[in-house]
């Protein structure tokens, strides 16, 4: 697909009630921002990229999925990164979110980062209600409840991205049966990676299957976690 072709204003669904922190918006309905009201990007590279071994794992056909698109940010950091890869092909991503984001709200949460600034056009120029595709790029954007959503995918995964507001503002993301659910559609040595570093979030993940880990968090947070399947 195209990346100048005019800017769409995204799927066409009732967003998330948003406030702002500068350019970090701020979910009202869990008092919880997007992303790191430090550094987003950062963040993402230091928990996502790195807690799953990207870019070191990707190969052709790598697929990525995430719970919670949020402002689109882990699919940039992520296509990034991609490109900066040379792999062959392109990365394959799918994301589950309730609340798809406006696209003007999504360009606002991108404009703190500059050296994403020609991917973000590309990519919220080119994002429809399903998602995005480009020679380099396939998203599939599956908007719902992703306790509904997710059994009902016929994908797996090579590595997940954890991604939902805090367990404690936001626990139906982070349900055991959620998180079976992520390890079902997981392929074999599979990893999942979250900034999380709570009890029943580790359990959870343990309980489904995977080896867990507690690692370095990023910022002023001391721990995440990461996960692998066996």
């Amino acid at each position: 697909m195209s990346e100048d072709h005019p800017k769409s204003d995204g799927p066409k669904l009732d967003g998330p009630k948003l406030d702002w922190k500068g350019d970090v918006p701020v979910a009202r309905a869990f008092d919880d921002p997007y992303f790191s009201l430090g550094d987003g990007l950062a963040e993402t590279r230091h928990v996502f990229l790195a807690g799953n071994g990207l870019p070191g794992r990707f190969s052709p056909g790598f697929h990525i999925a995430e719970l919670g698109f949020g402002t689109g940010l882990n699919v940039l950091a992520a296509w990034a990164a991609w490109r900066a890869s040379g792999v062959d092909g392109p990365l394959r991503m799918t994301s589950f979110e309730r609340f798809p984001m406006s696209a003007s709200d999504m360009a606002r949460a991108h404009r703190a980062y500059p050296e994403l600034a020609g991917l973000s056009d590309g990519f919220l120029g080119g994002l429809g209600p399903d998602g995005f595709q480009s020679d380099n790029l396939q998203l599939d954007l599956i908007v719902g409840d992703a306790r509904e959503t997710l059994p009902l995918w016929e994908g797996k995964a090579d590595a997940w991205f954890l991604d939902g507001f805090s367990p404690a503002k936001n626990p139906e993301l982070w349900e055991p049966s959620l998180l079976a659910a992520v390890a079902h559609h997981t392929s074999a040595k599979g990893t999942a990676a979250t900034y999380s570093a709570a009890g029943a979030v580790r359990r959870g993940l343990q309980d489904a299957g995977f080896e867990v880990q507690r690692v370095p968090g990023y910022g002023r947070k001391r721990h995440m976690t990461v996960a692998r399947l066996p």
